[in-house]
């Protein structure tokens, strides 16, 4: 097998597998902020376990630990509303609303490292944003309080999100080395102020059941280890537009697995919104390529 088709393969593994974490949160039954906080605690460990089992842990400079604390924060925020918005709206709706990180990554770029916004960033807003009232359609005025809350949640999810993939750049530059470690640490960083969180909620922290037990073990498997490390091998080796396209895989799985395991009636006109907005999300990403070098996030939602 070639290194490309190789490489291919790794970044749809991992982005099939990360489609998985919203179906796991639902499957999980335990509160929002608990969800992540087993996530977080379970992958961390997992990963640090890993790492140590293929001799590959590096420990961090003291410095980088406090930089670390950004992207943990940021992604306790990121965990924190996207698992309110899945259990408002569905897994499928929450994570395709999770990834307009990409408007605002860019947003980002050129508000303050003085990048530039090209015009397909702004056609790329529209036809995601089009194909989002396709799918909410007439029936945003008649949906519930909870449901309307969901999709907010979503998209302050992309905001935080974009705040994470900032945090972990910055952190990994005080870090002269592989991502890995940084993920290590921000993500137990993570875990302890989800723990926070719940504690100052009156969340109860105990896992109710095997079924529950194994859904979380699987959300840190898979959200924090396997799929994240699929993604971050493959993406020196593609194209930039190729990363992106594949990393579309996420948002678009989630919801259909949404319809599937979760009966979520879908008409014609909601699939064609959803396409609309994964079109829209895949333009607005594109950079040119003269600047696309490293430009592209990996999706750990």
């Amino acid at each position: 097998m070639s290194a490309d088709r190789a490489a291919l393969l790794a970044m749809a593994g991992g982005a099939s597998l990360i489609s998985l974490t919203g179906i796991l949160v639902r499957y999980a039954q335990v509160p929002p902020t608990v969800a992540g906080f087993w996530r977080m605690a379970f992958g961390g460990l997992m990963l640090l376990g890993l790492l140590l089992a293929m001799g590959r842990w590096r420990a961090l400079p003291r410095r980088a630990w406090a930089f670390c604390l950004w992207p943990a924060l940021a992604f306790a925020a990121d965990l924190w509303l996207w698992h309110r918005s899945i259990h408002a709206i569905g897994p499928g709706l929450a994570t395709l609303l999770a990834n307009t990180q990409v408007f605002f990554m860019v947003a980002a770029g050129a508000l303050f490292f003085g990048e530039r916004l090209y015009g397909r960033f702004l056609a790329g807003v529209l036809l995601a944003f089009g194909g989002l009232v396709l799918i909410l359609g007439e029936g945003w005025a008649a949906l519930p309080a909870a449901s309307k809350a969901g999709v907010w949640f979503g998209l302050a999810t992309g905001l935080a999100y974009a705040a994470y993939n900032l945090g972990l750049k910055r952190a990994q530059r005080e870090a002269p080395l592989s991502a890995e470690p940084v993920l290590v640490v921000s993500s137990l960083q993570c875990a302890a102020l989800l723990g926070l969180a719940g504690l100052a909620e009156g969340a109860s922290f105990a896992i109710p059941d095997g079924r529950s037990l194994a859904a979380l073990l699987a959300l840190g498997l898979i959200g924090q280890c396997l799929g994240w490390v699929l993604i971050g091998r493959a993406l020196p080796r593609l194209p930039v537009a190729s990363v992106g396209l594949l990393l579309l895989l996420q948002p678009l799985l989630a919801f259909v697995l949404d319809v599937l395991l979760f009966a979520r009636p879908t008409a014609v006109h909601e699939w064609i919104g959803v396409a609309m907005s994964l079109s829209g999300i895949f333009l607005a990403g594109l950079r040119p390529a003269a600047t696309a070098q490293g430009s592209v996030a990996t999706s750990q939602t």
